[in-house]
């Protein structure tokens, strides 16, 4: 076998245990929604959310590409946040058409909830493992992510630090 050969099966298994581990950690999110109270919101009012928290006072457009959904979906998505006091809208400072749309206390509420759930499983997850295997997986994790940054530079595309909630829903 080839150095060539090898070399891509070991990115094949990789790639199987990401996904696997995608896969894992989906069951996680579902886990700390459930915990948290916030099974009243659907994943894609999450997303919204986590989108709000980082991109305060953010507008319709840019929150429905940040969630590469339409603008009229994202109205009706918010209209609902809205409605159960999750999110609020206001006038923009800087143009008075638009509007901004932040977090309520409510909504920062069931975020630090959502997280603190999901946080108690993935570390009774770690718990299990050897602490070995725990510095391996962290520095797995670190190259995975900065070779995700490299390549959405590359590609033009936004930072996955700035993103990193339209990826993680």
């Amino acid at each position: 076998m080839s150095r060539f050969t090898s070399r891509s099966l070991s990115r094949e298994q990789a790639s199987a245990a990401a996904l696997a581990a995608s896969e894992l950690l989906e069951v996680l999110w579902g886990r700390g929604q459930e915990a948290a109270r916030s099974a009243e919101v659907s994943p894609s009012q999450l997303r919204a959310l986590l989108v709000l928290e980082k991109r305060e006072g953010t507008n319709l457009r840019t929150l429905a590409e940040a969630l590469a959904s339409r603008p009229p979906a994202v109205s009706r998505l918010c209209d609902r946040l809205e409605a159960m006091g999750l999110a609020e809208r206001g006038p923009s400072a800087t143009s008075r058409r638009e509007v901004e749309l932040r977090l309520s206390l409510r909504g920062r509420v069931l975020l630090e909830e959502y997280r603190a759930a999901r946080s108690r499983d993935v570390t009774a997850t770690l718990e299990q493992m050897e602490p070995a295997d725990v510095a391996k997986l962290a520095a797995g994790l670190e190259a995975f992510h900065a070779a995700f940054a490299r390549r959405a530079a590359d590609e033009g595309g936004p930072s996955v630090r700035d993103d990193s909630v339209a990826d993680s829903a």
